[in-house]
């Protein structure tokens, strides 16, 4: 009874001028980015983790710095490379000047319960072993070491991919990607002027310097949890939305019972799993923050349409022959689908 009380008397409000704001000076370090950065916003009040897509050199790493500032807590990267192992991420070893080892913590816990943002860059190029550790990590925020456990209360983990060098990479497997909230694509702007800005103004050539121009705590990253799960409490979803939400979720599983008729797709053969129940959970978790967002109460149909391609499309598995047109496919699928699915 307590917990509930506790929800009730947080000031959703106050927090919806707080995540504005936070938007506005994430949009002051990464420009032309707006629907990025408000799928960022909703990513961090639902508590779920990213998968972030996009060429070299478009800002993710300034994105994720500047959110850590902006959240107050701390940040860390890692490299995904051939030989990292599981141990690396715990911890590293090394000769101190007296000649004697030492061991040292590694990234994951080197800061402890503060660790607020971890991005893995280059996920796809780790072991194996090393998207089990971080498979942990994600689903129970703690991790096992030097005989004690570890937790990250406020942890949200980032991860981009390597999409165009594919020696020695590793394709994540699909329980690690059903655990990402989203994937967010970030492509380079199409508006000239912003082009120009990013190019000629000194201003965006110091990645340092617009970081440091962000307030800190801007969303105290303590409170972000009591506040995520105050949002889920309290916006509603209607009988009628929640139909919609299962007839959609029934067409991702079986498109051609729905109508939906791709070109040169078998739509019998196409899907062979996926929209498991977490991620219709991960999409109403989502769809709530966006209706909150928008200063609503109650979850409307748009709401889900705008965060389903990026909740529900990494987590569509289809049969190997599709999966190289991947993208176009899933973007076909997702558009018959709103077409296909009366909606209340």
């Amino acid at each position: 009874m307590q917990a509930v009380r506790d929800l009730q008397g947080i000031d959703l409000a106050g927090w919806h001028k707080r995540a504005l704001a936070f938007e506005g000076e994430l949009n002051k370090v990464v420009i032309g980015q707006q629907r990025v950065l408000r799928l960022l916003t909703i990513a961090i009040f639902a508590r779920g983790h990213v998968l972030l897509e996009g060429d070299v050199g478009v800002g993710k790493t300034t994105l994720l710095r500047a959110a850590a500032r902006g959240l107050g807590g701390d940040y860390e990267r890692v490299e995904g490379t051939i030989d990292l192992m599981p141990a690396d991420m715990i911890y590293h070893t090394f000769i101190g000047e007296d000649g004697r080892p030492r061991v040292e913590p590694g990234p994951v816990i080197r800061y402890g319960s503060e660790l607020t943002v971890f991005f893995f860059n280059e996920i796809n190029r780790a072991r194996p072993q090393v998207h089990s550790l971080l498979l942990r990590l994600m689903a129970e925020r703690s991790i096992s070491a030097f005989n004690r456990e570890y937790h990250f209360p406020y942890l949200l983990v980032f991860a981009d991919r390597n999409r165009i060098e594919r020696e020695e990479t590793f394709e994540l497997p699909a329980a690690a990607r059903d655990r990402f909230l989203m994937e967010i694509a970030i492509a380079t702007p199409a508006d000239t002027e912003i082009r120009r800005q990013l190019a000629f103004n000194p201003r965006f050539h110091d990645s340092d310097r617009l970081i440091a121009a962000v307030p800190e705590s801007i969303l105290d990253h303590r409170e972000l949890p009591a506040v995520a799960a105050a949002i889920q409490t309290r916006v509603e979803t209607s009988p009628d939305l929640e139909r919609y939400t299962l007839d959609l979720w029934q067409a991702v599983r079986d498109p051609a019972a729905a109508g939906i008729d791709i070109q040169n797709v078998d739509m019998q053969r196409l899907i062979n799993g996926g929209a498991s129940p977490r991620g219709m959970s991960f999409l109403m978790r989502a769809a709530r923050v966006a209706a909150w967002l928008d200063q609503r109460s109650m979850v409307v149909p748009e709401d889900l349409r705008a965060v389903f391609y990026e909740t529900m499309a990494h987590r569509i598995f289809f049969d190997p022959i599709y999966e190289l047109r991947r993208e176009p496919i899933v973007r076909e699928l997702v558009r018959q689908l709103f077409e296909r699915v009366p909606a209340p």
